[in-house]
C-alpha cells in the first residue's frame, strides 16, 4: 500500500536527499537522472506521483511535464516541480505545463513530503494513508483493518486495496481493466476476469454486516462502490 514515488533529478546530493527523507516518511523511491530515464521507469511501471526538476540535461522538466499530460496513460499521474527559478512567470508556465504543485530551491524536506501527502491526497486520496469511512464501514490502512458496525471484518490482501480503491472513489463505475490498472498495478498482467473473483471475495466478507451490496455491478460495464 506505499505510494511509490519517482524522483527525476540530476542532481546527485539533491536527488539524494528527496529520497531519503521520502523513504523515512514511508514511501517507495524510484531515482532517475534524466528525462529519458525518468520516462523508461514509467513505462515500466507507473509511479503515484513524480517529483520532476525543471533543469534536467537534454529533455526538460516542463517539456517532459506536457508530454505527460499528453498521454492517456499519464494524464492523471500527480507531478510536483522542484526547481530553482523562484519569479511568478516561471511558476505560472510549470502550473500551465501540468503540475500539480511547485517546490522551489532551496527547500525544506519536511515541506516537500508535506507536499507530497497534499498531492495524494488531493489527486489520489486511497494513497494518503487516511482511514475513510462510508456508513459505519471504516477502513485503516496504517492498521490494515476494517470494521463494519464495530466488527471486525477478515479480508485477504487484494480484496482490503480492492475495498479501499472503492471507498475513495465511490459512485464513479469502474471497467474490470480500469480496475486492474488502479489496484493491481499497470504492468500486471492478468485476466479480467480476476477481478470478478475478487469482488464475489469482498461481497461474501462484507455480508454479515450487510454492506455487500455497495459493490454494485453495472451490467455490460463493470463495478461501482455506492456511497450514500
Amino acid at each position: 500500500m506505499n505510494p511509490t514515488i519517482l524522483v527525476i533529478e540530476d542532481e546527485p546530493a539533491i536527488q539524494e536527499l528527496v529520497a531519503i527523507n521520502l523513504k523515512h516518511a514511508g514511501f517507495l523511491v524510484v531515482r532517475a537522472a534524466s528525462a529519458e530515464e525518468g520516462e523508461s521507469a514509467i513505462r515500466a511501471a507507473l509511479p503515484d506521483l513524480v517529483i520532476l526538476d525543471w533543469m534536467l540535461p537534454g529533455q526538460s522538466g516542463v517539456a517532459l511535464a506536457k508530454k505527460l499530460r499528453g498521454d492517456e496513460r499519464t494524464r492523471e499521474l500527480p507531478v510536483i516541480m522542484l526547481t530553482a527559478r523562484v519569479h511568478e512567470e516561471d511558476k505560472i508556465q510549470g502550473l500551465e505545463a501540468g503540475a500539480d504543485d511547485y517546490v522551489t530551491k532551496p527547500f525544506s524536506p519536511k515541506e516537500l513530503v508535506a507536499r507530497v501527502r497534499a498531492v495524494l491526497r488531493r489527486r489520489s486520496p486511497h494513497l494518503a494513508g487516511e482511514a475513510v469511512e462510508v456508513r459505519g464501514l471504516v477502513l485503516n490502512p496504517a492498521t490494515h483493518r476494517v470494521l463494519a458496525s464495530d466488527q471486525p471484518v477478515e479480508l485477504g490482501p487484494t480484496e482490503f486495496r480492492l475495498l479501499f480503491f472503492f471507498m475513495t472513489h465511490p459512485e464513479r463505475v469502474y471497467t474490470r481493466a480500469q480496475l486492474l490498472d488502479e489496484v493491481w498495478g499497470d504492468h500486471v498482467f492478468i485476466e479480467e476476469r480476476t477481478v470478478d473473483v475478487h469482488i464475489r471475495r469482498l461481497r461474501a466478507a462484507l455480508e454479515p454486516s450487510g454492506h455487500h451490496d455497495r459493490v454494485e455491478t453495472v451490467r455490460g460495464t463493470g463495478y461501482r462502490f455506492r456511497g450514500d
